[in-house]
């Protein structure tokens, strides 16, 4: 599961990459929000029932396996009057050690994604960082056999002994796109190809959620203090 201690961590990488120095454990971040949920849950106490608590007390331990492998993505929005705008997102659908693959991609995503020139110190104040651990991964029966707001989608095909291969994370669809078609359409341009429509490919597609959070820079430092 995602957590908002994974983001702070991704937060701390970058922030330790401007200060010259080693980025936090993830762990220190695990811990402060470990204690956060289960002050949340005493506080609650009065008012929730047995089995919330059981809910709370899962929400506090889910999102610490440190030592899990997942695949994953790192987005960085830079947030504008309020609403966030990309600036950078990477990751990898191979399993990565928790703590080792945040922060390769937390610094993959701030300074070589292609798309933008490399983050600079001064922009830290308005990102938000945007952890997405994927999982439950299926080949689908064909291009449309996703559900919409549910299922991350990746495609793969080839042209002219050319692979192209391309992904939309289950967000991206319904923020940027209003049916399967067009998004499908974009996802093949987003894969370099322009040489027809998606409907004459062979398209190979491949459906898988995620578990994502999502944590501003102020809320960061907030965290950081607390350890």
């Amino acid at each position: 599961m995602a957590s908002k201690a994974q983001c702070a961590f991704c937060f701390d990488v970058l922030v330790a990459h401007f200060e010259d120095r080693s980025p936090l454990p993830l762990v220190s971040f695990e811990k402060v929000e470990s204690v956060e949920i289960s002050e949340l849950a005493s506080s609650s106490s009065s008012s929730v029932s047995s089995v919330d608590t059981v809910s709370f007390s899962k929400v506090a331990t889910a999102g610490h396996k440190s030592h899990s492998s997942y695949p994953l993505f790192v987005t960085w929005n830079v947030v504008v009057r309020g609403q966030p705008r990309l600036r950078g997102c990477i990751g990898t659908f191979e399993p990565q050690p928790l703590e080792r693959g945040l922060r390769t991609y937390a610094r993959t995503a701030a300074f070589d994604d292609t798309r933008f020139n490399p983050l600079l110190a001064k922009e830290l104040y308005s990102l938000e960082c945007g952890v997405s651990l994927l999982t439950d991964f299926e080949e689908a029966a064909g291009p449309l056999d996703w559900e919409w707001g549910v299922h991350g989608i990746r495609i793969s095909f080839s042209v002219g002994g050319r692979r192209y291969s391309a992904t939309y994370l289950p967000d991206v669809p319904p923020e940027h796109f209003d049916s399967k078609e067009k998004t499908l359409e974009s996802l093949v341009h987003k894969a370099g190809f322009t040489g027809g429509s998606w409907r004459s490919l062979s398209i190979k597609l491949v459906r898988y959620k995620a578990s994502k959070s999502s944590l501003s820079y102020a809320e960061y430092v907030a965290m950081r203090e607390s350890i």
